[in-house]
């Protein structure tokens, strides 16, 4: 097994939502194995913004993605979620 580098899109329920709240509320939901290497906000289109998320996965436990994907849709504020890219390294 190895790792795996992957980018979510995390998007607001609206522009009420504070996203430096969401960025701060993903180290409270990371499963083991998995590390958040970047995060950033970006616009989206009409005052819109998203939150880019990149994320070290250790693959040795299968379940782990759907365990982050769980932890990043709980967060408060975040509608939906997207996988961008992932790569094995």
């Amino acid at each position: 097994m190895g790792k795996i580098m992957a980018t979510y899109d995390l998007m607001p329920e609206s522009t009420d939502v504070p996203l430096d709240s969401v960025v701060e509320a993903l180290k409270g939901v990371m499963p083991a194995g998995v590390s958040i290497v970047e995060t950033k906000i970006e616009p989206v289109a009409f005052g819109l913004k998203k939150v880019v998320a990149g994320f070290m996965i250790d693959d040795s436990d299968e379940a782990v993605g759907t365990k982050l994907e769980d932890g990043l849709r709980s967060i408060p504020g975040v509608e939906n979620i997207e996988c961008t890219s992932s790569a094995l390294l």
